[in-house]
């Protein structure tokens, strides 16, 4: 593989330890071994440092059985590149190994939607998706990745990106071998109360598994949620591909692990069945 095409772990020894060692080590404090693991379709996980939102990511990844191909949606805090930024090559490096791009699938979702665009830039220095990768490759070693950031809240847009994601996984009958994953924090910077307030109504829009509803929620209460767009890209996908059921398996906020009340941001992970 040629060295241009291989992504470098830029946010290691920032948002999660600079070593396999350390990184296993806060992992391994997190994980709730007593409970079963599932094989979901998709699920929700929280992006910040692992000090903060790594216990609700860890317990929710440690719930699933997780497949060969792993298509990652987050949103791109750079503002960097295109709307629509899918990565079609090359390899994703991490303390824990490298993880390929899965290239075909890639190529696949490029050629299926007119929005996704192929586009290294957006990816180069964005945390959302690198900082879930760890934490996968934790739980399993040989799985290839797809990773796609947005910069747009159009509703249209990205329901239509998940249904034709969900058309090439029926297509190529890899419903048992893909799991999405929607990389989001929930509130950002608001009271403990307005926060646990603000994303009791984005949750429980997930949990329905309806897409619009999170989208007006979202509007309507102005939900500092950063990764909307991938989840309704998520829930899109995962309801085309015969979802039916959702579950909270963690929420808190960084106030549990600084002590400050008076500005939070909140931590949600979610599986969908």
């Amino acid at each position: 593989m040629v060295s241009s095409n291989l992504r470098q772990a830029v946010w290691q020894g920032k948002f999660y330890p600079a070593s396999e060692q350390g990184i296993k080590k806060i992992i391994s404090g997190f994980i709730d071994s007593q409970k079963p693991k599932i094989d979901a379709l998709a699920c929700m996980l929280p992006h910040a440092g692992y000090i903060y939102s790594g216990r609700v990511a860890v317990e929710t990844v440690s719930r699933i059985n997780i497949k060969e191909k792993v298509i990652l949606f987050g949103p791109n805090h750079t503002g960097r590149g295109a709307n629509f930024s899918i990565a079609t090559k090359g390899a994703w490096d991490t303390p824990l190994g490298q993880l390929n791009i899965d290239t075909k699938l890639a190529a696949d979702l490029l050629e299926a939607n007119e929005y996704l665009k192929d586009d290294f830039v957006a990816h180069a220095q964005e945390h959302s998706l690198e900082v879930e990768l760890p934490i996968l490759q934790f739980f399993r070693k040989d799985f290839e990745i797809v990773p796609i950031a947005f910069m747009s809240d159009d509703l249209a847009a990205l329901k239509k990106i998940g249904e034709d994601i969900a058309g090439v996984i029926k297509k190529n009958n890899l419903k048992d071998k893909v799991l999405l994953v929607a990389s989001s924090d929930m509130t950002h910077y608001e009271s403990l109360k307005e926060a646990q307030a603000k994303d009791k109504k984005a949750i429980e829009a997930i949990l329905n598994l309806d897409p619009d509803e999170l989208s007006r929620e979202v509007n309507r209460y102005n939900i500092s949620m950063c990764g909307v767009s991938p989840v309704i890209v998520m829930l899109s996908a995962a309801k085309s591909l015969g979802a039916k059921d959702a579950e909270l398996i963690k929420y808190q906020t960084s106030g549990d692990v600084t002590g400050d009340k008076n500005a939070v941001v909140g931590y949600a992970g979610i599986l969908i069945k």
